[in-house]
């Protein structure tokens, strides 16, 4: 075994497919139901669990990033990722966009937008008709929303949603974060 042998590096992948540019390449960190949230490190090119969530919160659905990108929270630009099974930490798999949560956060010292694409699995099956954050209804919307802002408070920060926003805008949120 004299080779050096590296592990692979998903956020260096390309942010859209190749085949399909209206396809979004997504690293799912946490899947769907988990307490637990992981994070991939780049610099060890591992998944590392960050937090647990207390018991009776979990992610409402599967929950990863676009790589080849960079937020200005100074992470990956984050996606939530509907379908129809939680995926595993590191799947990489491809998903439409449908719209965005967008948002600041803030802390003791600073505020920072950290923006949510959310995105729909290519082949799920329970949210094939669905080609934006409308077609949710607000009350799914809003669940949404307040999962993000109780995820923050458990960390001593706020979290203000600006609004929601529709594929196109998600689009150009990711494209301006490509690396």
């Amino acid at each position: 075994m004299g080779k050096n042998r590296a592990l692979a590096d998903p956020s260096r992948l390309k942010p859209f497919d190749q085949k399909h540019k209206d396809l979004l390449r997504v690293v799912i960190e946490t899947p769907k139901g988990s307490r637990n949230k992981f994070a991939f490190n780049t610099e060890q090119h591992i998944f590392e669990l960050k937090k647990v969530l207390p018991a009776g919160m979990e992610f409402p659905y599967d929950f990863g990033f676009v790589p080849s990108t960079l937020a200005a929270d100074g992470d990956p630009i984050d996606v939530l990722v509907l379908m129809d099974e939680p995926a595993f930490p590191g799947c990489v798999l491809q998903a439409r966009i449908i719209g965005a949560i967008e948002g600041e956060q803030f802390d003791a010292k600073k505020t920072r937008r950290n923006d949510r694409i959310v995105a729909v699995e290519k082949d799920a099956h329970r949210f094939a008709n669905i080609k934006s954050l409308d077609d949710l209804g607000k009350d799914f919307s809003h669940e949404l929303e307040e999962f993000f802002v109780n995820y923050h408070r458990l960390s001593g920060e706020k979290y203000k949603v600006l609004g929601l926003t529709h594929a196109d805008r998600a689009r150009k949120l990711v494209k301006a974060s490509i690396q």
